[in-house]
């Protein structure tokens, strides 16, 4: 099939257009996928957290980080960075578990022991708290993974160490058996 340069797009809810797929540059750093919609946070990104533990939020995402957000510990050595949409409806699921589960007790000290709330500054900056760049190991240059409601901080050591093994096949095929996809 020949290709005239034509670039397909899909049509989202409302009539929206999506962007076409594939790598692109965006944001001063490498991004992976493209955005999708419905405030759904994809793809990766690299900035520096300055001196004084500042990071720049990809510009695609500000928008919906503008009506306040949290930031928090989160699963695996990163940190989370939730719109505060995202962070009420995850805030609804545990308040649902019940009290008496040890693991739901240590699931909400967790999350919500070490919850800031953050907002962006004039050049879409954040302050990550120094007590969770310090949890994370972040310092310098820092990946910002979209996670579907939410954004993930990671250290790039540990970005690289935990996105290779995720992305070997039977890693992958291990993780996704019993998910129904």
């Amino acid at each position: 099939m020949a290709s005239g340069g034509v670039k397909w797009r899909e049509v989202g809810r409302n009539g929206e257009k999506s962007e076409p797929s594939g790598p692109s540059r965006v944001d001063g750093g490498y991004h992976t996928r493209t955005r999708q919609p419905d405030s759904m946070f994809t793809g990766e990104y690299r900035h520096s957290l300055d001196e004084k533990g500042r990071i720049a939020v990809p510009v695609r995402f500000r928008a919906e980080l503008e009506g306040g957000a949290l930031v928090s510990k989160w699963i695996d050595g990163c940190l989370a960075i939730f719109p505060r949409p995202a962070w009420d409806a995850l805030a609804e699921r545990a308040a649902s578990l019940p009290v008496t589960d040890a693991g739901a007790r240590t699931f909400q000290r967790f999350l919500f022991g070490t919850a800031f709330e953050v907002e962006l500054d004039r050049q879409g900056r954040l302050v990550v708290p120094a007590v969770l760049r310090e949890f994370a190991e972040l310092e310098g240059e820092t990946v910002v993974v979209g996670s579907r409601d939410h954004l993930e901080l990671w250290s790039l050591a540990r970005w690289s160490s935990y996105s290779a093994e995720m992305d070997a096949p039977e890693v992958l095929a291990g993780h996704l058996q019993g998910l129904g996809i």
